[in-house]
């Protein structure tokens, strides 16, 4: 095996020891909750030595970092590029945007698992507060890019030109956090793929007809 090639299969190799790691730790996290997991706990799970573990992460702090960004939807990087445009229908694309990032939970257990830990296995300790500041962060910029599509909805006539803009995004947030949280707790109560469209439409048309009215 020449240089190349030998160099070609260790950063492999790293690749598929690293997700390893992150599929035991997001499991391990899931059974035992965060605070309860040992790095050495995730890395006799992925059979690989507490060493390896700590060549790939500096701490569980930054593998629980690495749990969250791995299972990021993928709804959120086309948030940022449909708010940054001008949408002929705007309600249609937070409808879609929605719909996406329920469907997505709904259908891949990785997703299921993620939210699990981040909604009822993690308590937001001092050892976890970079994390959380970044969630922050990430959080208020992808309402922000709501609000933006929302304040296209009243440039349009979508919503009346007194609709609260900020109000109707705190709204969606909560009714989508309050979705996923609920049907990760109890996923069996019902089928959240096929109910996920008219339970988006019933915050929408309520939103149209009575919307939060600006001070």
């Amino acid at each position: 095996m020449d240089n190349r090639a030998m160099v070609k299969k260790t950063r492999e190799d790293a690749l598929a020891t690293r997700e390893a790691l992150l599929a035991a730790a997001l499991q391990t996290f899931r059974e035992r909750g965060v605070a309860h997991t040992r790095l050495s706990d995730v890395a006799a799970r992925a059979g690989v030595t507490r060493g390896a573990i700590y060549w790939h992460f500096k701490d569980k702090a930054e593998l629980f970092a690495a749990v969250c960004e791995r299972g990021t939807l993928p709804v959120e990087a086309l948030l940022t590029e449909v708010s940054r445009t001008v949408q002929r229908d705007p309600l249609a694309t937070v409808k879609q945007l929605a719909l996406m990032a329920l469907k997505q939970l709904a259908g891949h257990a990785d997703t299921q698992a993620m939210f699990d830990v981040i909604f009822h296995k993690c308590e937001f300790t001092d050892e976890l507060a970079p994390v959380m500041a970044k969630n922050d962060a990430d959080r208020t910029a992808c309402l922000t890019q709501v609000q933006a599509l929302f304040e296209q909805a009243v440039a349009v006539g979508q919503l009346p030109p007194h609709t609260d803009t900020y109000l109707a995004t705190q709204g969606m947030h909560a009714y989508m956090v309050g979705l996923m949280h609920e049907w990760v707790l109890t996923p069996t109560s019902y089928d959240l793929a096929a109910c996920a469209e008219p339970l988006l439409d019933t915050y929408l048309a309520g939103l149209s007809l009575r919307p939060p009215r600006c001070p």
